[in-house]
């Protein structure tokens, strides 16, 4: 089995932003991109479209008028039809600092555009970056953030009220923390305690956001950072589950088998 490859930003110069036009990527030929992950934040938007794409192992089918929005660490492979049109676009940490917005509209990963609006900005981020005029950079990052705020405005349920608004921050803040503490945090008692909030009130709060638990939420979580384990290293399971905080084995493999219903070995199997 093959490692999944990490991608960095090559083309172009500087190293943190790159925009190409897919046409012209492709030359009027179909893409297939294997499985992979990135160190940046990557942005697929057709404008005409078909095809497969696979993010975080979560099918979706490839259409006109979508938008795909991955953050660092996501995995996902791609198949676009010859004849695909629009934009693709990468982005650092770095480059953009517009941290909370990212993280909002992170939390989508597809969107649709039936209007175009995305597609618009998007257009006038590559002309700026192809021309680079004088302060282009100062422009694109400004041209960025109202690339997100379009994203933003695509999504199915904004808030539109104080009560939604507190919901929607409140959830952003929990996936954040997710992120980042999910190898050695996994009881929904501490997550709670981390937003200062009971866990009567997190459970109020990725129930009216999502329909779920929070230690649903959590399992989650866990089972997508495994599986991203399972096929981005070659460690032995016993490893992958010393990795994501399990001293137990045998405990993690009867957890992954009851979330998914096969064993990490045969998941790595019938995907590597």
């Amino acid at each position: 089995m093959k490692n999944i490859p990490v991608r960095n930003i090559r083309r172009g110069h500087p190293r943190d932003f790159g925009i190409q036009d897919i046409a012209e990527m492709t030359a009027g030929k179909g893409m297939v991109q294997a499985l992979h992950r990135h160190d940046f934040f990557y942005v697929l938007a057709l404008e005409k479209g078909a095809g497969k794409h696979e993010i975080d192992f979560v099918p979706y089918v490839v259409g006109n008028h979508a938008v795909y929005f991955l953050r660092p660490g996501q995995v996902h492979q791609l198949r676009l039809n010859a004849g695909s049109t629009g934009s693709m676009m990468q982005f650092t940490t770095g480059f953009c600092h517009h941290t909370q917005l990212l993280r909002r509209v992170g939390a989508c990963n597809a969107y649709v555009d039936r209007e175009g609006n995305v597609l618009r900005v998007l257009k006038d981020i590559f002309r700026e970056y192809q021309q680079q005029q004088a302060q282009y950079r100062e422009v694109i990052q400004s041209s960025l953030h109202i690339f997100l705020i379009t994203l933003l405005r695509l999504q199915q349920q904004p808030a539109t009220d104080n009560a939604n608004t507190y919901t929607q921050e409140r959830l952003e803040a929990l996936l954040s923390l997710l992120e980042t503490h999910i190898h050695t945090q996994k009881r929904a008692s501490q997550y709670a305690a981390m937003l200062h909030l009971s866990l009567y009130q997190l459970n109020a709060v990725t129930r009216a956001a999502l329909g779920k638990t929070v230690s649903a939420l959590i399992n989650e979580h866990i089972i997508l950072e495994a599986k991203r384990l399972l096929l981005a290293t070659t460690a032995q399971v016993s490893r992958i589950a010393e990795q994501l905080g399990y001293e137990d084995v045998s405990y993690f493999i009867r957890f992954f088998k009851k979330q998914t219903g096969v064993t990490p070995e045969v998941f790595r199997s019938n995907n590597g």
